[in-house]
């Protein structure tokens, strides 16, 4: 579908062969070779293509993005959306980890096989229900009970009207980046209402365009146990309490 996406892309952005091809760094005729079937980019173009129109390289070349778009509204075209994956030696498809350092790298990453072939996998017996799974370490104490450090595993999201109020979800946006949330839809509006269930954070909004992916929690790991009999609010007493203590070291240094 390269000849086809490519063609309708340029159109959407309103530029030229001309203005593309100096874009991409090659020849004008290139450009109209590719969109007339009569030639196929090398891998470096392919890969500049799609940093120019914001798309990945599996989106450029898979779908019909024409035909894709007209089937849905304009909230929904950042469904159009092809995932890279990968399979065990029995073609089965592998949880991939996001440790929380290779988060900057994802947003970057996500769609390129070669990343994701680097990303530690796994597999867990007790997730048989059918779609994309994937685990994300989260940072930080937003969502206590659940602590820092804990993996979480979600089941890819195709479509974000199918997701209830008040659901888990690690949400991945290009401004906020990989975030743990609870996600309540905006009336009348194309963006998602991004809540913590540590009180201490106050909810925030964003917007749809911006969500890269989304994935429903339906499992988490951790090596850190429930404390016995201590309420959130104590718990969060406690943590903002250490962040007081840590704030007046570095004063006194």
């Amino acid at each position: 579908m390269l000849s086809t996406n490519l063609k309708y892309l340029r159109k959407q952005q309103n530029l030229t062969q001309v203005q593309l091809a100096e874009k991409l760094e090659i020849k004008r005729s290139l450009i109209g070779a590719y969109e007339e079937g009569r030639a196929e980019p090398k891998l470096a173009t392919l890969q500049r293509m799609a940093q120019v129109f914001q798309v990945s390289v599996d989106q450029l070349i898979s779908p019909d993005l024409p035909n894709a778009f007209k089937s849905g509204s304009a909230n929904n075209r950042s469904n159009v959306k092809v995932l890279s994956i990968t399979v065990d030696s029995q073609d089965r498809e592998n949880i991939e980890l996001v440790p929380y350092k290779a988060s900057a790298g994802y947003l970057n990453g996500y769609a390129d096989p070669e990343f994701m072939e680097e990303l530690p996998k796994f597999r867990l017996p007790m997730i048989q229900s059918p779609g994309t799974y994937r685990a994300f370490e989260i940072k930080g104490d937003s969502m206590l009970p659940i602590p820092s450090g804990t993996v979480i595993v979600g089941r890819y999201v195709e479509d974000w009207q199918e997701i209830k109020d008040g659901t888990p979800c690690i949400v991945v946006s290009l401004q906020e980046g990989i975030v743990f949330k609870r996600i309540y839809q905006q009336q009348r509006s194309s963006a998602l209402r991004l809540h913590s269930d540590n009180p201490s954070y106050e909810p925030y909004v964003v917007k749809l365009e911006d969500v890269v992916e989304l994935w429903e929690a339906k499992a988490y790991i951790s090596t850190t146990f429930p404390l016995a009999e201590i309420s959130l609010d104590k718990l969060t007493s406690l943590v903002l309490d250490l962040q007081q203590e840590v704030q007046k070291l570095k004063t006194v240094k």
